[in-house]
């Protein structure tokens, strides 16, 4: 017997980080009734580099949210890439597609603002709300609702527990996702998947021009000598005095879950210069950690009432772990199937036009995220990245046309030669 719901919706979003938000913020705009829960209350923190590229910052211009730099937004002109002994400063292409600056807010901030943005527009925001189970139809087995239990302002439960029923659930709930593998959804184990740590630091370093990538991280051991640890690291400049410091390692790599990832970045932030000033004095906080999915690895994207956006559908860019960008457009591309379905006069037909979304996600990021896995899988080899840090980094050309790639910024409206050939080879390799 299911339990009568304490409300109801057209859709429930289950996570009101960049992927949920964005997409209720579209579904409300098309007129549907939204209801956004997040498990925690805002603002609250989340581990992320805080770095937009100018992918990233176009999602925030389609959705109309304002990012001026008065209101504390850091623009940024491009990547700085440290490795080989070498300093090499790139600016973001400018292409049609994308606009030529990223941009750099941190996750307590930047979910907020999306959360309130998707408010403004008339989505219905239920904070403290935990999703701890799936509403399943009797009959099919489909996922008609959610049952939360509520949490304090300390984040502590109440001892209350809701319902929310909707014909169509959409799973934001991010890496874990336990909404998605209480419907039978596991993670994909041929795909790559990453760990992130990070902290801030107080620092003059913190209104960089530039977002910094360290392709190579290099430390002392006890008898003095240079090594080479795993993994590779950037510098976000936050703005507010702050820098955000952080490290990634792939699981192509041998060195994976076989590695204290916070005593990495303590070894490697001892080496960096004293005027940055990057120590156990200036650390605003703790390290902390968390994973990054990539490459499609929970599918599939859509079945039985539940659909996934963002990390919970592993949308995450293999080439470089950016989430934040696709997270957003997958939720606007979800949305517009989604505005699409509602508007068909029957279930059947609603249902029909759900099931596209798998395709359509496919279609925009499919080939791409397979062409990321294989790169992914390259690199993992020390000796390969250490080859192409010696003989790539020197050639100015060469890493600007990396750049575009890794940052999946190449001019989708035809543009230079190598515009046409990543959108060529994004369509041709097959995506899985």
């Amino acid at each position: 017997m299911t339990p009568a719901p304490d409300e109801s919706a057209d859709v429930i979003v289950v996570g009101a980080g960049p992927g949920g938000s964005a997409t209720a913020a579209y579904l409300a705009m098309s007129g549907l009734d939204v209801l956004l829960l997040e498990k925690t209350h805002f603002p609250r923190e989340k581990v992320c580099g805080d770095g937009l590229t100018p992918r990233a910052v176009r999602e925030l211009i389609t959705l109309g949210v304002p990012t001026p730099e008065a209101d504390g937004w850091i623009k940024n002109k491009g990547l700085r890439i440290i490795g080989g002994g070498m300093r090499l400063q790139l600016d973001w292409p400018d292409v049609a597609s994308f606009p030529p600056y990223g941009l750099v807010r941190t996750r307590q901030d930047f979910d907020d603002i999306l959360a309130k943005h998707a408010v403004k527009h008339g989505a219905r925001l239920r904070e403290g709300m935990n999703v701890s189970a799936p509403v399943k139809d009797d009959a099919t087995g489909a996922i008609v609702g959610v049952e939360a239990k509520e949490m304090g302002a300390d984040n502590r439960p109440t001892g209350k527990v809701l319902t929310f029923r909707a014909p169509l659930v959409i799973a934001a709930d991010g890496n874990s996702s336990r909404l998605s593998l209480s419907m039978g959804r596991d993670k994909r184990d041929d795909r790559p998947m990453g760990v992130a740590v990070r902290a801030y630091y107080t620092s003059p370093r913190h209104d960089d021009d530039y977002l910094e990538s360290w392709l190579e991280l290099w430390s002392t051991d006890k008898n003095g000598k240079r090594v080479l640890l795993p993994g590779y690291g950037w510098i976000f400049g936050v703005g507010d005095g702050t820098s955000n410091v952080g490290l990634g390692i792939l699981n192509t790599s041998s060195a994976f879950g076989k590695t204290d990832y916070k005593d990495v970045m303590r070894r490697w932030v001892a080496t960096m210069p004293e005027e940055w000033t990057y120590n156990e004095e200036t650390i605003t906080g703790p390290i902390r950690g968390a994973a990054l999915p990539m490459g499609f690895n929970r599918q599939p994207h859509y079945a039985d009432g539940l659909l996934l956006v963002g990390d919970a559908g592993g949308m995450v860019n293999p080439f470089n772990g950016e989430g934040i960008a696709y997270a957003m457009e997958s939720g606007r591309l979800a949305a517009e199937v989604i505005a699409q379905a509602f508007g068909r006069a029957d279930d059947a037909g609603r249902e029909r036009v759900l099931q596209s979304y798998p395709q359509v996600m496919k279609d925009a990021l499919g080939g791409y995220f397979t062409i990321g896995r294989y790169f992914a899988q390259l690199i993992g080899h020390p000796e390969i990245m250490r080859f192409a840090v010696r003989y790539g980094l020197p050639r100015k050309t060469m890493m600007q046309l990396l750049l575009k790639i890794m940052a999946n910024l190449g001019d989708e409206h035809g543009g230079k030669l190598d515009d046409r050939v990543m959108s060529m080879l994004s369509r041709v390799v097959p995506a899985a």
